[in-house]
């Protein structure tokens, strides 16, 4: 059996990682050298696989720096994450667990953990305070990673994804303060902090009154540009025994307006149904089975949006462009201009559409063609 060489749904992996160049050495230069660096991009278009790229660059080259990863989708408060970040961090300091456990009672003075090893260490090791005195003595476990660093003599490089998750925390506003307040007086720590809700990540890091402002370089990853995944994907097909034309490979980043995700999806069903040599029957057949595999997320997000933000997509769907005036506010059914400009910004909070120099367009490539389909009765090639 052939495998494909397109991966989507993870990380993907060395093989299937392409360009980035630029960003990877802006990164590596700017974390490698004490600089906090922000990433910011809409969902799925490579944040993730990138600083994973960029981790295993660093663990490669850098034996002083420790990194550590921490998705925060699974924190659900300042406990939890406080507990998640001492677990990773002290797990990073070494490679014995034995080591774990006295790094845990050696740094902690205010707190007392609870510091816990299972059968297979790598995934039974946690790390529990009293709740109650957590918020109390949150700092110490903030600048946990410096106080190991200086002690043991290296370094930290800390990448927290989906940092914007916790804004939903209760009294984010003083554990935002706090965060600043630590990390930016360590000296032998390093934060990569990323996020896929654009306007939350961008109120954090460009908004002058928050705390984190100007805490480091921020970098607003843009999409690859066609050639290189044209040349991707041409490689990737012959390197797996392989047709497809430059026109055909082309076509594919086309469609899917050079989505990461969605173009690694749909060279991959692409690659699913031509045997020796794509045709272009086989890229329409793929591109239906993407958006019939998506459909019932899109019919979701519609249900999840009011009337009034429905009608508005309808317009924009029509490339519209003076949405507010008396025409559009009556062909379109928007209410009042003022209804426009709440339900545009509810729609772009919710990352459904964003403003690309000047336009207002819909973000995820695929959903458009769905809805473009479903509400509009345009074929979907």
């Amino acid at each position: 059996m052939d495998f494909s060489p397109f991966v989507f749904g993870t990380t993907v992996s060395r093989i299937a990682f392409t360009n980035r160049e630029q960003e990877l050495e802006r990164l590596y230069s700017n974390l490698t050298q004490g600089i906090n660096t922000m990433l910011i991009s809409p969902r799925r278009w490579g944040k993730s696989s990138l600083v994973e790229k960029l981790i295993a660059e660093v663990n490669r080259k850098e034996e002083q720096i420790k990194t550590v990863s921490i998705d925060l989708f699974s924190a659900g408060s300042e406990e939890e994450f406080l507990e998640l970040f001492a677990r990773e961090v002290i797990k990073a300091s070494s490679t014995k667990w034995e080591e774990w456990l006295s790094v845990g009672k050696e740094f902690f003075h205010q707190l007392v953990p609870k510091l816990t090893v299972g059968l297979n260490p790598n995934v039974d090791f946690s790390v529990g305070f009293d709740w109650k005195e957590i918020k109390k003595y949150r700092d110490e476990i903030l600048d946990l990673p410096e106080r190991i660093a200086q002690k043991k003599g290296l370094k930290y490089l800390i990448c927290l994804d989906e940092f914007q998750n916790l804004a939903s925390f209760d009294h984010f506003e003083q554990f935002e303060k706090s965060m600043r307040a630590t990390w930016q007086r360590q000296k032998l720590v390093t934060y990569c902090l990323y996020g896929s809700r654009r306007h939350m990540m961008a109120d954090i890091f460009n908004n002058p009154s928050k705390p984190f402002y100007r805490f480091g370089d921020v970098l607003l990853l843009e999409k690859i540009k066609r050639e290189k995944w044209i040349t991707f994907i041409q490689e990737s097909f012959e390197n797996g025994k392989k047709q497809i034309s430059t026109d055909l490979a082309e076509l594919i980043p086309t469609l899917m307006d050079d989505h990461s995700w969605y173009v690694q999806q749909l060279a991959h069903y692409t690659w699913q149904k031509s045997a020796k040599k794509v045709k272009l029957e086989h890229i329409h057949e793929a591109l239906f089975e993407l958006i019939a595999t998506n459909s019932p997320f899109y019919q979701r997000e519609i249900e999840s949006i009011s009337r009034g933000q429905l009608n508005l997509l309808k317009a924009i769907a029509n490339k519209e462009v003076k949405l507010t005036s008396v025409d559009m506010l009556d062909k379109y059914k928007l209410g009042t201009s003022a209804n426009v400009v709440k339900n545009r910004n509810v729609l772009m909070n919710l990352d459904i559409i964003h403003d690309h120099k000047g336009a207002i367009e819909f973000l995820d490539p695929a959903f458009e063609r769905w809805f473009k389909n479903y509400f509009l009765g345009l074929p979907l090639v």
